[in-house]
Parts: C-alpha cells; sequence; structure tokens
C-alpha cells in the first residue's frame, strides 16, 4: 500500500540552504507513473539551479534531482509504457512534445516544449515522485538502483558526448575534469576505441583516470596542459567536462588539425575565447552537448549490464543534501554521491 506522507528535498528560495519537508505523496495524472524512489544520484546541475546561478531559473519552491531509480507503484490514466513492479529511471528529460521536427528526428533533448526533472517539474530527491510514463526509462536487470542513479546522468549525459564527438578507433581524446562525468566518458571513449589522455588538478582522479584505463594523465597544475597535450600528439577530440572557463579554452588548445571540441561542461561564468583564423585554417569544430535521449539512456545501461563500465559513487542520505552540496562544490567528491531511500 503506497503511503500517503513522503519526505523530500526543497529548495525554498534560490540561494538558500535546501530544507527537508514532510509532503504530501503525490498523485499521478493522466498519462503518469508514481515512482517510489529507492536512489537518486547529485548532479552539479542540481547545484547550479539551486543557487540560481544560470539565467535560465527555476521557479520555488521546487524538488530538485533527474538521477532517479524507483519502483513503478501506481498508473495514471491512460499510463500504459510500464507496469507496476518495474524498475525505471526518471532523468533530465521529463517530457517533450513528441511532435515536433527534433522529437521526430532523435533530437528530444533539443525540444524547445520539453520539461525537466528537478527544475521545471519536481524531481527525485524525495520517497515518491511522479514522471511522465512515456520518458521514464526501463532498468535492466544487473544494473543496481545504486550504480543506475549516476548512469541516468553522467553516463548518459558523457556517453553522448563521444557519440557526437564521432570519435574513431586509434583516435586520441582528451578529456578534461574526471569527476563524476569524467570518469564515465574516460571509459565511454576507450570502448569506442580511443587512445585517451585525462586532465585534472588533483593527484586522487589523476590516479582513477589511470586505474580505469587512461593511456596518459595530465596534471593540469604543472603547466599548460594544452602544450602538454601536443607534445603527446594533440586531440582528435576534447570533452571539456571541468566547470572552468579557462579548462574549455585548454581543451580547445589542445586540438590537432581537425580536432573536435565538444561542450559539455556548464560554468557559472559561461563564456570562452576561440581563435577564428585558428577555428577556419586548421578545420576545427566546437560543439555543444546535452544529455541524451531515452534510447541513449538504454544503451548506458546495456553497456553497464553487460560489464563495460565502473560506477563510482558514495552513498549519502536526504538530511545530508547540503553538506553533500558543499562537498561537490569544494571538489571532495571521488566522483557520484547518490541519496539511497
Amino acid at each position: 500500500m503506497t503511503a500517503t506522507t513522503m519526505r523530500a528535498v526543497v529548495v525554498p528560495e534560490l540561494g538558500a540552504k535546501l530544507e527537508v519537508r514532510e509532503m504530501p505523496v503525490p498523485t499521478p495524472g493522466p498519462g503518469q507513473v508514481l515512482v517510489r524512489m529507492e536512489t537518486s544520484g547529485v548532479c552539479h546541475t542540481d547545484i547550479h539551479a539551486a543557487h540560481g546561478d544560470w539565467a535560465a531559473k527555476p521557479s520555488t519552491p521546487y524538488i530538485p534531482g533527474h538521477e532517479g531509480i524507483g519502483i513503478v507503484e501506481a498508473l495514471g490514466p491512460g499510463a500504459d509504457a510500464h507496469r507496476i513492479g518495474e524498475r525505471v529511471a526518471i532523468a533530465w528529460l521529463g517530457s517533450a512534445c513528441g511532435t515536433c521536427s527534433y522529437c521526430l528526428s532523435g533530437w528530444e533533448t533539443l525540444c524547445t516544449k520539453q520539461k525537466n526533472s528537478g527544475f521545471s517539474v519536481d524531481g527525485t530527491y524525495a520517497e515518491y515522485a511522479v514522471a511522465d510514463d512515456r520518458y521514464v526509462v526501463s532498468v535492466p536487470d544487473g544494473v543496481t538502483p545504486f550504480e543506475a542513479a549516476p548512469l541516468t546522468c553522467a553516463g548518459l549525459t558523457t556517453f553522448k558526448a563521444v557519440k557526437v564527438s564521432r570519435l574513431r578507433p586509434a583516435e586520441t581524446a582528451v578529456i578534461f575534469g574526471i569527476g563524476g562525468l569524467g570518469h564515465l566518458a574516460l571509459q565511454y571513449a576507450k570502448i569506442a576505441g580511443g587512445r585517451v589522455i585525462a586532465v585534472d588538478i588533483e593527484d586522487s582522479k589523476l590516479e582513477l583516470a589511470a586505474r580505469l584505463g587512461a593511456d596518459e594523465v595530465v596534471d593540469g597544475r604543472a603547466g599548460d596542459a594544452a602544450k602538454a597535450i601536443r607534445r603527446l600528439g594533440g586531440a582528435d577530440v576534447a570533452i571539456a567536462l571541468a566547470t572552468s572557463p579557462r579548462a574549455f579554452e585548454q581543451a580547445y588548445g589542445s586540438l590537432r588539425r581537425g580536432g573536435r571540441l565538444v561542450c559539455v561542461a556548464l560554468p557559472a561564468d559561461g563564456t570562452m575565447s576561440v581563435p577564428i583564423f585558428d577555428t577556419v585554417i586548421s578545420g576545427k569544430s566546437i560543439i555543444g552537448s546535452i544529455v541524451g535521449t531515452r534510447q541513449d539512456l538504454a544503451e548506458v545501461f546495456a553497456l553497464h549490464a553487460a560489464g563495460r563500465t565502473e560506477v563510482i559513487a558514495e552513498s549519502r542520505s536526504l538530511d545530508q543534501v547540503n553538506e553533500c552540496f558543499d562537498e561537490v562544490v569544494g571538489g571532495r567528491v571521488p566522483a557520484r554521491l547518490v541519496f539511497e531511500f
């Protein structure tokens, strides 16, 4: 029997401390499912949104979270894509229109009418959440709820970034920032057949990169990382995951002729300087990559179920939400944090 009340994290106003409140369990509306949450990952996007760092801001109060894994407990009218008792993932893409040119061409994440979990609709930092039945994704056997949570955004986002980079076997990929996203980006680049160079400014992250199979590691504190990478032959692909405009410029500077820079992280101070002459003459590309589709997430889960990826994460409780945000902002997290319910 579904409970009538739940504990949930609420952003009372932008920039304020988050609060854990007792709230009514939501009722699924037409085309929605009610999910009893098992886990929910902590993403830096949740922090940026709660702090009001971007031009686009959520309306308060709201429940954050978009790496939610749980069991379907109730179906709203017309919801028939999933069944009660099924484990599903609630991702950043809460829903889209389904009829625009982006939705129809496999780019639903660019739909201008999309709704985003934990931003424009309540998210997964709660014991229960409602979600659009069409946009939750089944979690296969062999993927635990704890590991599925980071895969739902950190994995999905970096898997898509490697896809859009068009990385080919034997090409060199450089990953700037080996954290919650970067440790998975490195693995997807290896799966794609790339030679991978990892860049970070923390010894523990560089050690993690080496353990996960990086062919080279570059300490960003030791000088100009772009020059160091060029001495190693340069990058065909650079994926920028560190939340620093300087890291984006270093990533661009590491590219060989014909190289592709994939921009993923969203620094609060979000501008970078790009030399037009070099971009044109050297045939370089700059690509923006925003999360991934439901099909991409299904592929991420399939790779993990097959034993091809490893998730590095630590467990936390909802009551620790403010401390978790401080840990992430302070760079004190090995990779990812996950709330377990």
